[in-house]
């Protein structure tokens, strides 16, 4: 298997395709696979350029929107982990991983996938300390502040990865790993980076989270970015080494790509797989979920609650019957959102979109979505994806949108209504129940599209919320639950308050 590692795309997959190619082209070989650490730059229309965090001069397009639309198809599967730049409103769509494209397949907030016998884990975003204890709280349209905190890493994300027991063999992260300039050659790096040599010195360059899940996982190879520059590293455990390498960004005359070749063992039948030791660990870490701007500690020895969540055969082999199959194919990659159209002008985001993918996931392994209950805190709700038949294509639009997106084509169901019924002549029209007959139906689940309609349209949807009481907001919290404004919807950003006793 010959896979190929990207540093930081910054939206530039034309050019990295190009690249892929062209060592194929010259170097006769196949390559099966290819992984981007970051900065990916998922930005399908003008819209989504509001939700990147750079200054407006350099909100650009970039190419990945020829592939969102299916003007052009990735030639080669690729998978990648968000960085600092990123599209955020379109990746908290995708908080446990999904298509963004057809054959381009995003990992997730964290998350573990299989390609073959390839096991691939990640974790997206960059590490801040004064956010890393905070719950999931941010929410689109964002505020200066939450359009940066949005991908910072949370102590979610990393207490999930480090229930980890079977061997990682590849390790995705967008900042480095804290201490890993130990490893590898230092000198060289601050010859070419002499800025760094300060955080260096004092131990502050790289993830604490990413440093202690180095050395509790142990994976084959890590990966990341971010710092715009190669750097290669060995890492030597007890038991085996871990091989680092950081590569730069994609631009002419830079080391941004490598290609790795690995023993004919991993390959498997190469096609991409859900890992269902991960799938577990989410389902029995849910009601770790927190959706409030305040500290919140993971639990711990000491404590009276359970702390360890790694899954025992009996467990995952649960989770395998819940999920019946594991293949992640291209058909679930459904388009949320219009593709760009040159020339539009920019314009404040748009409510948050249900994507089907995510739905799919939460309602197999009962788990929530973190967008869905920060939304339904605050009286607010996401827009579903609607389907609308066509003799040429079928279209993707939100409910209350009047433009047509092209749609990838999803199952319809034939649906039948029940007989009309006359009332008779002592009955009260005005309490005859109306049938709802919604023009979309949901290929996820035939049982609720069924009951979507027979429920009035004067009856608000209820969410439904598992562990709901440890998200509605008390009486005494700083939090607010005004729905007048968006953006004060948003948690104040002082009150960090801890909510579990970390032991």
């Amino acid at each position: 298997m010959k896979i190929a590692i990207e540093g930081c795309a910054h939206g530039e997959l034309e050019k990295i395709y190009e690249c892929v190619e062209t060592i194929q082209e010259r170097e006769g070989i196949k390559i099966d696979l290819l992984i981007c650490c970051g900065d990916f730059q998922s930005v399908r229309n003008n819209d989504d350029l509001r939700a990147m965090a750079v200054p407006e001069k350099y909100q650009n397009i970039c190419t990945f929107y020829k592939y969102y639309s299916g003007e052009k198809e990735a030639p080669v599967l690729t998978i990648f982990i968000g960085g600092n730049h990123e599209a955020s409103n379109y990746l908290q769509e995708l908080p446990y991983g999904g298509w963004v494209a057809p054959n381009i397949y995003y990992i997730g907030r964290a998350g573990v996938v299989k390609y073959g016998n390839l096991r691939i884990a990640g974790v997206s975003g960059i590490f801040k300390g004064h956010d890393y204890l905070q719950g999931l709280w941010e929410s689109p349209p964002y505020s200066q502040n939450s359009l940066r905190s949005v991908y910072h890493i949370r102590s979610l994300d990393v207490f999930r990865l480090s229930q980890l027991k079977e061997p990682v063999n590849v390790m995705l992260s967008h900042d480095w790993p804290r201490g890993i300039t130990d490893y590898g050659n230092k000198d060289n790096l601050l010859r070419r980076k002499p800025f760094l040599r300060e955080d260096i010195e004092s131990n502050h360059l790289g993830s604490p989270p990413a440093e202690r899940l180095l050395h509790l996982l142990k994976p084959d190879y890590w990966f990341a970015a971010h710092l715009h520059c190669q750097f290669a590293a060995l890492v030597q455990h007890e038991e085996g080494e871990t091989k680092f390498l950081a590569l730069d960004k994609c631009l002419p005359k830079r080391r941004h790509l490598q290609i790795l070749d690995l023993p004919p063992t991993y390959d498997g039948d190469k096609t991409l797989k859900y890992d269902v030791e991960w799938l577990t660990i989410l389902k029995d870490t849910n009601h770790l979920l927190s959706v409030k701007n305040i500290n919140c500690h993971m639990p711990g020895p000491g404590g009276n609650e359970r702390y360890e969540f790694s899954p025992t055969e009996e467990e995952m082999k649960k989770t395998l019957e819940v999920m019946g199959s594991l293949t992640i194919t291209n058909e679930s990659f459904v388009r949320t959102a219009p593709i760009y159209k040159p020339g539009a002008p920019k314009s404040s985001i748009i409510e948050p979109i249900e994507n089907p993918q995510t739905v799919y996931l939460c309602e197999k392994l009962g788990i929530d979505d973190p967008l869905q209950v920060v939304l339904a805190r605050t009286g607010r709700t996401m827009k579903p994806v609607c389907v609308k038949e066509s003799t040429l294509i079928d279209e993707s639009i939100t409910c209350n949108d009047e433009n047509t997106v092209p749609q990838t084509p999803m199952k319809s169901f034939k649906l039948s209504l029940p007989a009309p019924v006359t009332p008779s002549l002592n009955e009260d029209l005005s309490q005859t129940d109306s049938i709802c007959t919604p023009n979309h139906t949901k290929s996820d689940n035939l049982d609720d599209t069924q009951e979507n309609l027979s429920t009035p349209p004067s009856i608000k949807k209820i969410f439904k919320r598992r562990n709901l009481a440890l998200y509605t907001p008390e009486a005494d919290e700083d939090v607010s639950t005004s729905t007048s404004s968006v953006g004060e919807s948003e948690s104040p950003r002082t009150s960090k308050l801890p909510c579990r006793i970390n032991m």
